[in-house]
């Protein structure tokens, strides 16, 4: 195989399989490469990746040794992502009765899902999650996206319990939005116990939910690796939550002005990226 197709598969293998660790020797293999041409190989990919901004790789050590891509964003990708939601979600036409905003077409977009899944999938590389956790419904397709990048199963957590799931650990809340009584279930056999989770979600607002999924991972002596959110409102300045990354943050509706303020999220502040609204 000549060095220009390895690269090309050594590319792709990577990108379908972040954070999985591919051995050296398996890969001079299948490639039919010594593994010092594969070094020059791996050497190149890297660094285009680093320089573009994709992510970067960490090396194994052991007998067979082995490497692991790392997905990364650059600062220019992320900040062009969200100045896109920016304006798409600063529609008048978006403002519902109540001060509510209509996303669900935004969070239905595959390119949206993806994007917004690179960027929770680099903030949180290092938090040592084991499973990413959501509740049904419209967090699951940013979940699945998050879960994807950091390769790692996703958990959903239902709003009932279901008998198909077997024995489960229900939980009632209050919504932090509404104010109203909720029931959130999760069964035993779809997270281990004492698991590390990454709690990821497409709205929050009092964080009432939030707060709820917390408390739910108690339950199975679990601990939080993080929480993400892809927008969240300014007001209530208070949350449940003590910390938390969004996305996009909603300031002000105006609904007689048809008018939204639209910010950078806490992700902008907590990241090197520092860009105002």
């Amino acid at each position: 195989m000549r060095r220009s197709d390895r690269l090309v598969c050594l590319t792709q293998l990577f990108l379908e399989n972040p954070h999985t660790a591919v051995s050296l020797t398996d890969l001079a293999e299948r490639l039919g490469a010594a593994k010092s041409s594969l070094s020059e190989d791996l050497a190149i990919v890297r660094a285009v990746f680093e320089q573009r901004g994709i992510g970067t790789f960490e090396t194994l050590t052991g007998a067979a040794g082995g490497i692991r891509y790392i997905p990364g964003v650059s600062e220019t990708f992320a900040v062009e992502f969200v100045r896109g939601l920016q304006k798409e979600l600063a529609e008048a036409d978006r403002i519902l009765p109540g001060g509510f905003l209509f996303m669900s077409d935004i969070l239905g977009r595959p390119d949206v899902l993806d994007a917004a899944g690179r960027l929770f999938a680099h903030r949180f590389a290092g938090a040592g999650a084991e499973a990413v956790l959501t509740v049904e419904t419209k967090g699951i397709p940013l979940a699945v996206s998050t879960a994807r990048y950091l390769g790692l199963p996703i958990v959903v957590v239902r709003r009932n319990q279901r008998v198909t799931e077997g024995s489960a650990v229900s939980l009632n809340y209050v919504s932090g939005s509404d104010r109203r009584i909720q029931t959130m279930s999760l069964s035993r056999r779809s997270l281990r116990e004492g698991s590390r989770a990454l709690i990821i979600d497409d709205f929050m607002k009092a964080g009432g939910t939030a707060r709820a999924l917390v408390e739910l991972l108690a339950e199975f002596h679990g601990r939080v690796a993080g929480i993400g959110v892809f927008t969240a409102t300014l007001e209530p300045e208070k949350k449940l939550v003590n910390d938390y990354v969004s996305l996009v943050d909603i300031g002000q509706v105006d609904e007689e002005g048809r008018r939204v303020e639209i910010l950078f999220g806490t992700y902008f502040r907590k990241e090197s990226f520092r860009k105002e609204g």
